[in-house]
């Protein structure tokens, strides 16, 4: 099958193997959080600061890890980074186990996965070509991943929400650290080319200003990547009030909230399977579009949803936007980019997608604590539409500064 082309390297097939498992047990270990620090503290201040201390380290060190990886055997540092993840997420487990509720040992844990995640999905995104015997399957390789990724993101909160029900928050946490095995004994069994090393700069800050000289030059790649981070900092971090919406909005339980999490993953996934099966590369301009106005009619959905039915649908099409917008620029930056500053541009991509995303979850938190939520999610609906008409207008300008220059 087309839409299964990546799977016949048999890198990528250990690689989504593994990574398939361990992502369920990281959902389950995050809905899991998220759901016991606010029956704990009952703010959604601290859920804001729980999200910006475990994706901020990416905001600061992506541009660096991208210089990083760009010079490193990425092989060895995607085996070290899965290890240092084991470790946090037993220590994670210990504390629950022994039921040592402390909110500052989990902010720094939170902090702690956030800085190994910061070189792992870059060295992840990076590597990619490298997995795929066939450069043309690469689109089918990014999609996949995405797909995967939003698979795990409808079942683990799922299961996070059985397991909270029956064996306790835990067993959820446990659970992580066990899906841990799996993608390391995968990453064991890859055969990859040999490392070719590559010569440093002796200045590193030279390589990140050569990086986003390259970024800036490449206008549809800049454009698209303010977008996306314009999205993460105001619209994305709608993730952080799920606990919120489900308990405060529409007076639920754990059960809702996992309904709604798995919610966003359901859209999320169907925007991953539609890109598995994109064969029009030149429609990923397009798709950016569209998407982001997806998600801003799903966030105006909920703020004015009347019950959980319809809130549920508004989260599909706020997940199937989301994800059907972070994949289609990487997907055009990984097909777009000099394969020598790959690297280096996945990182400014990700410091966009993920980077910004922990300033917004404070600032939402902090817009939650004196509004009410259903007014802070029309409010990012209406950012959301606003951003797109910006992005459409500047799309024009520049591809008519392009024809004019050609001229």
């Amino acid at each position: 099958m087309q839409s299964l082309i990546a799977l016949k390297s048999t890198n990528f097939r250990l690689f989504f193997t593994g990574q398939s498992i361990s992502l369920l047990g990281t959902w389950i270990q995050k809905t899991a959080v998220a759901w016991v620090v606010y029956k704990i503290t009952g703010s959604p201040f601290v859920l804001g600061i729980i999200g910006f201390v475990g994706l901020i380290p990416t905001l600061l060190l992506s541009p660096y890890v991208g210089s990083f990886v760009e010079h490193s055997h990425k092989y060895k540092v995607m085996k070290n980074t899965q290890f240092l993840a084991a470790i946090q997420a037993f220590l994670l487990a210990l504390l629950f186990y022994f039921k040592v509720y402390n909110i500052s040992i989990i902010i720094l844990l939170t902090l702690m996965q956030g800085i190994i995640n910061a070189f792992e999905v870059t060295c992840r995104q990076a590597m990619m070509i490298d997995l795929v015997d066939d450069k043309e399957a690469l689109p089918n390789a990014i999609a996949l991943n995405s797909a995967m990724s939003n698979l795990a993101r409808v079942v683990g909160p799922a299961l996070a929400g059985i397991l909270l029900s029956v064996f306790g928050d835990d067993f959820c946490f446990i659970s992580n650290f066990v899906s841990f095995i799996p993608v390391i004994y995968c990453l064991y069994m890859m055969k990859l080319p040999l490392y070719e090393s590559k010569p440093h700069l002796s200045n590193v800050w030279s390589e990140l200003k050569e990086g986003f000289r390259y970024v800036k030059n490449e206008k549809t790649i800049f454009s698209q990547l303010l977008l996306l981070s314009f999205f993460s900092l105001m619209l994305i971090p709608f993730t952080t009030l799920l606990p919120v919406i489900a308990k405060e909005v529409f007076q639920g339980n754990s059960k809702t909230f996992t309904l709604f999490e798995s919610a966003v993953g359901i859209g999320s996934l169907l925007s991953a399977v539609y890109m598995t099966k994109l064969k029009q590369m030149g429609k990923l301009h397009k798709i950016v579009i569209f998407s982001s106005c997806i998600m801003s009619a799903g966030l105006f959905t909920v703020s004015v949803s009347p019950g959980i039915h319809l809130a549920f649908w508004g989260l599909v099409l706020s997940g199937l936007g989301m994800i059907s917008q972070s994949a289609a620029v990487n997907t055009y930056i990984q097909l777009n980019t000099d394969p020598k500053m790959r690297a280096r541009v996945i990182s400014y991509y990700i410091m966009a997608f993920i980077g910004m995303t922990p300033i917004g979850s404070l600032l939402i938190g902090c817009m939650a604590e004196f509004l009410s939520t259903r007014s802070v999610l029309f409010i990012e609906g209406v950012l959301g539409i606003l951003a797109v008409t910006v992005f459409v207008i500047y799309s024009g300008k520049s591809k008519h500064a392009d024809v004019s220059t050609e001229l």
